[in-house]
């Protein structure tokens, strides 16, 4: 005699997923993975922005700190270079533009740096009196929209 064995539902050969579920499992997660890759690489630009008007503030302080001893600006700035005057060091380091460089190009290459990077200028090379940074953000951070931007003895201009 046979014996007949009843299967249960999800129990023998038709168990597992079809094709078409898996593929709209893998759809859902690649579609996830790229909201959440387009969403990190947002917030890095809005952190270099931070990072670069942060840094052209700090620049900003330590020469208004050379010019109340020297009374005058200094006629270069280095990268990694500090901002010294008689013994007193206003900055121990130049700040360059956080990577990558390329979300913005500021201008052409000047004392600072390269065309990449911010970019000082004085108007005299004797004894300056007055000065500009000139660096470029990805997007508007603040008051401050994106493109290319100035500051000075004045403070930051705003377009």
């Amino acid at each position: 005699m046979l014996k007949t064995k009843h299967l249960k539902a999800g129990e023998g050969a038709n168990s597992g997923f079809t094709l078409i579920e898996l593929l709209v499992v893998i759809v859902i997660i690649g579609v996830l993975a790229t909201l959440a890759t387009v969403a990190l690489s947002s917030a890095r630009e809005k952190a270099r922005d931070a990072r670069r008007v942060s840094d052209i503030k700090q620049i900003m302080t330590a020469l208004e700190l050379y010019y109340s001893d020297a009374s005058s600006y200094p006629n270069t700035i280095t990268i990694n270079s500090p901002i010294a005057y008689s013994g007193v060091t206003y900055m121990a380091k130049v700040p360059g533009n956080p990577s990558p460089q390329s979300d913005c190009t500021a201008t052409n290459p000047g004392p600072i740096g390269t065309a990449l990077s911010y970019l000082y200028q004085t108007y005299t090379q004797t004894n300056p009196t007055s000065y500009t940074l000139t660096y470029c953000l990805k997007g508007a951070t603040g008051q401050i929209l994106a493109g290319v931007n100035t500051a000075s003895q004045s403070g930051i201009t705003l377009r």
